[in-house]
């Protein structure tokens, strides 16, 4: 499977007996598959299966999903005179005009009397009604095919980023193993110094509990356990990014563990240089977290 950026965009417009179809989706990040819609007046009836179509689909997004509908003029019911109405009242114009002398009536005052000129309501059939949705249901996955293969374009790229965040991630982890402050001897350094300064401070110092201390402050010290926490989360991120599918949220908690154990790194280090490395790890790690929130 393939990774799926949470954003995309697809606009497929299709024809039905005269009638213009046009689907308008676009998705954003969203926690859930949430989808908005925007129907004409009468097709409210589409609600449930537009949204079911979606969700199907995608597992993760806010969408919104915009339909229009355009009947061209020569769909519309033809206008029916009624004849029998219109001779009756073409007769009662001419008897007023023999008998008052009244003006005569023009063709168009006539025809816009209510009830000479009728325009029939169009009655839609059910079968024609089940055509149409099909046209609309069949536009709506071409748009959800075109938004799919958008999303993807995106989340290739996205997954080569994700790969290259990584691959810092673990050159750091590497080197703050490698560093020489970590060695045995550095540290017996560091530790003799510090002891000897408290002993050339004067006073009452048990010698003994003052090496346990130092012994103690040695193995708190130690970073090898986020070392290999470290090159752990690594090898779990590339399998997840290898996978593909809806991994957005084991890389965004991947991403939370990166970061403690960056920030356990920073508080624990005894070295300027292991700091470095520490600091450098957190903002390697905000950029991957930041990106793992557009993937699905």
């Amino acid at each position: 499977m393939t990774l799926q950026s949470m954003t995309g965009f697809a606009r497929v417009a299709a024809e039905h007996e005269g009638a213009a179809i046009a689907w308008e989706l676009k998705s954003v990040n969203g926690k859930s598959a949430e989808v908005r819609l925007r129907l004409p007046p009468g097709f409210d009836r589409l609600e449930l299966p537009v949204r079911q179509s979606i969700q199907k689909r995608f597992a993760r997004g806010s969408f919104q999903a915009t339909l229009t509908v355009t009947r061209p003029a020569g769909t519309l019911a033809q206008p029916v005179v009624n004849e029998a109405f219109l001779r009756d009242v073409a007769g009662l114009a001419q008897r007023l005009q023999e008998q008052f002398g009244v003006a005569p009536p023009s063709a168009d005052g006539l025809l816009a009397l209510r009830g000479v000129l009728e325009i029939p309501e169009v009655v839609e059939t059910p079968e024609m009604r089940a055509a149409l949705d099909s046209s609309i249901q069949q536009a709506l996955e071409a748009a959800l095919a075109q938004l799919e293969q958008a999303r993807l374009d995106e989340g290739g790229a996205l997954g080569s980023l994700l790969l290259g965040h990584l691959d810092r991630i673990e050159e750091l982890t590497l080197r703050a193993e490698a560093d020489p402050s970590r060695e045995v001897t550095a540290i017996r350094e560091r530790l003799a110094e510090q002891v000897k300064l408290l002993l050339d401070a004067g006073g009452e110092l048990d010698e003994t509990r003052l090496h346990q201390e130092a012994a103690f402050l040695a193995t708190k010290a130690d970073i090898r356990e986020e070392i290999d926490r470290l090159k752990t989360h690594v090898a779990s991120g590339r399998a997840l990014l290898a996978t593909g599918g809806a991994v957005g949220r084991k890389l965004d908690f991947l991403a939370q563990e990166f970061n403690r154990e960056s920030n356990t790194l920073c508080s624990k280090s005894n070295a300027a240089s292991i700091t470095a490395i520490g600091l450098d790890l957190k903002a390697v790690v905000d950029q991957f977290r930041e990106q793992v929130q557009n993937l699905e």
